[in-house]
Formats: structure tokens, C-alpha cells, sequence
């Protein structure tokens, strides 16, 4: 009896289905807001040079603050004060005489900095002074946020195989409010540095438990809509993120407001029930019983349930039950597992370096960019669609393929269109986005398709490590402007293209049963895709003819 056969008896995609992935919903609406929150709470505001001091000491007399400006900070050609230079000595001649101050003595600021505060009341960059020679601090905070979230992966992934997916979640909660919480009320930047970096670890245990918890109670047939549904919430929160960052302009307050959910989503996580494949497969048969039976009274299936006992479900999983102890090792012992871990480890890679490096940058198309995060997230719904109506026509393979090349290509052509020209630059940026989106999407379904369920979790956190090393890499790539203005564009469009047509030497999933135990990967997957695959409801759903 395969598992599938005994998920649609008890109802695969019905009431229970919707219940849970409501309740996922809850910890995975502060999932976006943390990965981008770097937009806002380490987003530079205008700032000149601080010369108070000298009008302490008299030196500028009953000047305004304009003519203050004017003798004691170069103006660039624009005429806004320059950011990281003052002049060495103030220099009055120039209130008479408005020549250009190019030539004069400059040192680098020597009292701090004023900050517009306008749009912001206080980021990173105005509590802890990360501008101009210690810009790099500043892009950094993302970098060790995303350091933490590639180990969290890792760790999680290992952890929720042995442990369950349940209670490891649960860890996750704690960790990501605790050390959440913590970094808003930093008071140095390396204290604030580490928060982040132990929060990045438990945001990342809620996002890989969710979607694997999701998937693994989905039947065949809805896989895919189920893969599609749950990641909605991060598109919805990616457009609230926006309006909640200006209505709460203060970064502490700012953290706090976007953790809170989980403090709910501890409260609620008594209702979430534990994996059924994953107790099966660890031998745990009389739990796997109780949640099969409260699925199938939810569902209204408790008829299809009467002669199914736990003793029975023994039948379900043939090998590798509740004795032996699986790992990351287990990736790499085999052929087959080895070239399905570097495959799925390039294409995360690629997908992720790609969507951040692009949701990372909101202010380079001349919009507001409130305005711009707003339309990032908005341009992922309908993205959504595009990447259920592929995923089920075309199959996994070739959206994911399709979708990273188009990403790239999105990319490549903004290098080509000349700044000025905003307009152009902004909607093939935002359709970008929106492919970029489409395919994060794909590679998570696919992913859990691919790895076996003694190996599921290990297998999608390796492969979110990878693709969190690419996330991490993302915002020291933009620092690259500074040698060349369109160098990041020109990585982030190469990276998705190759990444791309190298997905194309992963198997189809589509339609196909999901693997139980290493053994299906090495010996019947091959014969699974070669082999037409005939779905029908009941315990005998599932026929193969060559």
C-alpha cells in the first residue's frame, strides 16, 4: 500500500488540508518581513557632515543654517551638501563668490553626521553611524542575517529528519522571537549583528518545516496547488511590509511589530498535527493512526478509515523505518544522491542569489520606495498563477528552467536601458521580480518532490543552505557599483541563466508519487519517470505500465 493510496482514503486535499495551512500562515507572514526588512531598517537617509560645533564656537556668527551649509560642507552638483567631506577650514569667500568649491581642502567629517530624518525617525545607519567609510557595516547586517539563516538550514533540516517536524518548529518559534525581540533592543551594533544572525536561524527552521509539513499532507493530484497556496502569504506580506515600514519609520519598533506573529503562532501550534509520512517512516504507527483519523473525521472520511489499523500501517513503508538514523552523509553515499543534491544546490543558489539581488535593490528606479516594495509584492500574485498554470502543464523541470532563464534575461536587459529612462527600467525590473518569484516557488514544490521521506527535510535544508550562501553573497555584490555601475546586474543575470539550464538535468516530478526511502531514488525513480503514471481515488489509486 503506498502512502498516497491511504491519504486520498482519508481525504488528501479537503477541510484538514486548509485548517493546517492556515495555521502555517500565521508564522510565515513575518517570514518576508524579516528577509527584507534590511530595506528599511538599514536604508541610508540623506546626511551631511555635523558642523555644530563650530557654530558653538562662534565662528559662523549670525549666519542661517543655509549659509552655515554653504561655507562649512562641498555642495555636489546637484547643489545638496556631499555626504562624507567638510571643509578643512569654512570657506566665507564662497557666500560672495559661488564658484565651484572642487578645489578647495577637504577633510572627512570629523563630529558625526546630520541625518534627513523625513522618511525615516531612525535606522541602523543613524543610530550606529554606518555611512560612508563604514557603509559596508551597514550592507553587512543583511549578509550576517542571511549567515544565520544558511546555518539554521542546515541545522533544521538535520533535525526536523531525526526529531519530527512539529516539535523542531516549535524550536523555531522560539529562537526567531527570543533572539527577534533581543536585536531590537541592541544597543551596539555587534550585539545587534549577533541577534540577527540566531534569528536568520530560527526564521529559516519555520519556512523549510512549513512548506514540508504542507506538502507531505497533500494528496498527488494537489501538490501542486497546495505548493502554490502556501507561499502566497509571502507575496501578501512582501505589499504589507511596505505600508507597516511607513507607518512604523523607528527600526526597533519596526522588529518588534514584524516578530510579533509568532507570538500567536506559539499559541496556535498545539492544533498543527505532525507529519503522517514522517511518523510512518520513523516506525511511530500509533501517532501516525491518531492523525490519519482526525484527517479523515475532519474530511468526513471515517468510513475508509474503519479497517485501517495502526498495526497495518506497517505495510505502507517497506525499508529504513524507526532504526537507523539518517543524515546529510546520506546526500552525498550514493550516485543518484549526489547528483541530486548538486543540482538541486545550483539551482537554489541561482534562484535565491537572483530574487534577493533584485528585491534588495528598491531605490535605484526613481520611485519611492515604499512604492517599489509595494509593486515587488504585488507583481508576485499574479506570478503565483503563472507558476501553478506552468508547474501543471509544462511539469516541474521546465517551469523551473523556464522561469530562472526569463529572471536572467529580465535582469540583462535593465543593464541595457540607460538610467534616465526609469519607466522602462522599472517594469522590466518588476516583471523580473515577478519571474524571480515565480521561480522561488517552483524549486520549493520541486524540491520536497525530489528527496525521499527519510531524507526530505535534510534534503531541503542542504539545499536552502546552498541557496542562502547565494542570499548572503547578494548585498556584497551590489557593493561592486563602485568598480563598475552595471557589474551586479551582469552577476545576477549570469548566475540565473546558467543555473537555469543546468536545472534541466534534473528528473520530472510531475504526477509522480513522492519517494519514501533512499532505495525509491536509486532504483525506481528512473523506471517512475520513464513510465506512465495513472491516478484513480481509493487503495489501489496508483497503476504503472511501461
Amino acid at each position: 500500500m503506498k502512502f498516497e493510496n491511504l491519504l486520498a482514503e482519508v481525504g488528501g486535499f479537503g477541510k484538514y488540508q486548509f485548517c493546517l495551512m492556515a495555521l502555517l500562515v500565521i508564522p510565515r507572514v513575518t517570514l518576508p518581513c524579516h528577509f527584507l526588512l534590511n530595506n528599511f531598517i538599514a536604508a541610508i537617509p540623506s546626511h551631511h557632515c555635523d558642523i555644530s560645533s563650530l557654530s558653538a564656537d562662534g565662528i559662523f556668527g549670525n549666519l542661517t543654517q543655509e549659509e552655515r551649509l554653504t561655507v562649512g560642507v562641498p555642495a555636489q552638483e546637484d547643489g545638496t551638501p556631499v555626504s562624507c567631506h567638510m571643509f578643512s577650514h569654512p570657506q566665507f569667500q564662497l557666500l560672495i563668490n559661488s564658484s565651484s568649491s572642487s578645489d578647495l581642502p577637504v577633510v572627512e567629517c570629523q563630529n558625526g553626521w546630520r541625518f534627513d530624518n523625513s522618511t525615516f525617525k531612525s535606522t541602523l545607519a543613524t543610530e550606529f553611524d554606518l555611512v560612508c567609510d563604514r557603509r559596508g557595516l551597514n550592507k553587512a547586517t543583511a549578509t550576517i542575517f542571511f549567515a544565520g539563516v544558511m546555518i539554521g538550514a542546515a541545522i533544521f533540516g538535520w533535525l526536523t529528519d531525526r526529531f519530527g517536524r512539529k516539535r523542531m518548529l516549535m524550536l523555531a518559534y522560539l529562537i526567531s522571537i527570543t533572539f527577534g525581540v533581543a536585536s531590537a533592543f541592541a544597543q551596539s551594533f555587534i550585539v545587534f549583528a549577533i541577534m540577527r544572525f540566531f534569528t536568520g536561524m530560527g526564521l529559516t527552521g519555520i519556512s523549510i518545516i512549513s512548506i514540508v509539513l504542507c506538502i507531505e499532507w497533500a494528496d498527488i493530484a494537489h501538490r501542486t496547488i497546495a505548493g502554490v497556496m502556501i507561499s502566497l502569504d509571502w507575496s501578501l506580506s512582501c505589499m504589507i511590509l511596505s505600508g507597516v515600514a511607513y507607518l512604523v519609520n523607528d527600526w526597533r519598533a519596526l522588529i518588534l511589530t514584524v516578530t510579533a506573529p509568532i507570538a500567536l503562532a506559539m499559541i496556535t501550534w498545539r492544533w498543527l498535527p505532525e507529519s503522517a509520512r514522517w511518523l510512518i517512516a520513523n516506525g511511530k504507527l500509533e501517532e501516525a493512526h491518531f492523525y490519519l483519523s482526525k484527517c479523515a473525521s475532519v474530511n468526513n472520511r471515517q468510513h475508509n478509515l474503519r479497517d485501517i489499523k495502526p498495526e497495518t500501517l506497517a505495510n505502507v513503508i517497506i525499508a529504513d523505518r524507526g532504526d537507523r538514523t539518517y543524515s546529510y552523509l546520506d546526500l552525498v553515499r550514493s550516485s543518484k544522491m549526489r547528483k541530486l543534491a548538486m543540482l538541486t544546490g545550483i539551482t537554489w543558489f541561482g534562484v535565491a542569489f537572483t530574487y534577493y539581488g533584485i528585491s534588495f535593490n528598491i531605490s535605484g528606479f526613481g520611485l519611492n520606495l515604499y512604492l517599489t516594495q509595494f509593486i515587488y509584492g504585488a507583481i508576485e500574485l499574479p506570478s503565483k498563477l503563472v507558476a501553478y498554470v506552468c508547474l501543471d502543464k509544462l511539469g516541474r523541470r521546465y517551469s523551473q528552467v523556464g522561469t530562472m532563464i526569463t529572471t536572467g534575461v529580465c535582469i540583462g536587459i535593465t543593464v541595457l536601458i540607460p538610467r534616465v529612462l526609469w519607466v522602462p527600467r522599472t517594469v522590466i525590473a518588476v516583471l523580473g521580480k515577478g519571474f524571480s518569484e515565480a521561480s522561488f516557488t517552483c524549486v520549493f514544490l520541486y524540491t520536497t518532490e525530489l528527496y525521499p521521506t527519510v531524507l526530505r527535510q535534510n534534503g531541503l535544508g542542504y539545499s536552502s543552505f546552498i541557496g542562502r550562501v547565494g542570499v548572503s553573497l547578494a548585498p556584497l555584490v551590489s557593493l561592486l557599483d563602485e568598480v563598475w555601475l552595471p557589474l551586479p546586474q551582469v552577476l545576477f543575470c549570469s548566475v540565473a541563466i546558467v543555473a537555469g539550464l543546468l536545472a534541466l538535468l534534473l528528473p520530472e516530478t510531475h504526477n509522480v508519487r513522492l519517494p519514501e526511502t533512499i532505495e525509491d531514488i536509486e532504483k525506481t525513480r528512473k523506471r517512475s519517470m520513464c513510465s506512465q503514471l495513472e491516478y484513480q481515488p481509493g487503495l489501489e489509486a496508483f497503476k504503472e505500465t511501461k
